[in-house]
């Protein structure tokens, strides 16, 4: 783990000024404070991305953390609703809102005279259905973690080592992500999807996912956590808060929250 970490700081050296797309999770706080550590804050550039696929709170907190890490940073607006092609939500739904993304990116590097962005891919992610690794590669966008080969597992350790606060925050993913394919992404499902996850959170559930399924909601947590949803009534204040939220049918997923569900194939 030493090696990969001492590879990682090799691979920054080498490029020594970059532009971070910043999200405020494990992977991306993770690289930014490798990258501030290794090439100084002055050859460091952190962006945070405000869009309505993400939920206020996520940006909050990826600010929060910029500050805490004495990050230059700026956050920018993006507009994945006015693309057409990414509100059809298609199989490669993402490759669209990475290639806007990226393409902002690239630009305020240019402005900032930096030749290269990074992002926060580890080398667990090659395993998974990425498209916006695609455009990632066509763009020219460097993954340092993954060509350093660290993953999820070392990434968290390391994290703890380096007392950063995001080594036990959960996963996620854009709200997007738990709309079914060729199901249309629409400003108002993305909402019932926030307040859905809100809440379960504020009951106390770490690791949530609420897949959209029409008038079906399917939640998915952790199997350590399933049982808690049957004591004290909370089954029962689920249930209700989500037919307020717009939801018809409350489903609680048997198999638990796993990444990629909405990829399952018959």
């Amino acid at each position: 783990m030493q090696k990969k970490l001492n590879r990682l700081k090799n691979i920054l050296k080498k490029i020594n000024k970059v532009v971070v797309a910043y999200s405020g999770g494990v992977d991306s706080t993770f690289l930014l404070k490798v990258a501030l550590d290794t090439l100084g804050k002055n050859n460091v550039f952190a962006v945070i991305a405000r869009g309505e696929t993400y939920p206020s709170s996520e940006v909050k907190y990826a600010i929060n953390i910029a500050k805490f890490l004495g990050a230059k940073y700026s956050v920018i607006k993006t507009d994945e609703l006015k693309d057409e092609r990414f509100v059809k939500n298609p199989v490669n739904r993402c490759y669209y809102c990475k290639e806007e993304l990226f393409s902002k990116l690239k630009d305020i590097a240019k402005g900032l005279r930096i030749n290269c962005v990074i992002d926060g891919t580890n080398y667990d992610d090659r395993l998974d259905f990425r498209p916006g690794s695609l455009v990632a590669k066509e763009l020219g966008i460097r993954s340092p973690l993954k060509e350093a080969k660290l993953t999820k597992k070392d990434i968290r350790k390391l994290s703890k080592k380096m007392n950063l606060p995001t080594w036990n925050k959960p996963s996620f993913a854009c709200l997007s992500s738990r709309i079914p394919y060729g199901n249309k992404i629409e400003l108002k499902v993305l909402k019932m999807i926030d307040s859905a996850e809100k809440f379960l959170k504020e009951l106390g559930f770490n690791q949530v996912r609420v897949r959209h399924h029409n008038n079906i909601a399917r939640i998915e947590l952790d199997k350590k956590d399933m049982k808690k949803v049957f004591k004290k009534n909370l089954s029962k204040k689920i249930a209700e808060r989500l037919k307020k939220i717009g939801y018809t049918y409350i489903t609680l997923d048997l198999e638990g929250y796993r990444t990629g569900s909405m990829n399952i194939r018959k």
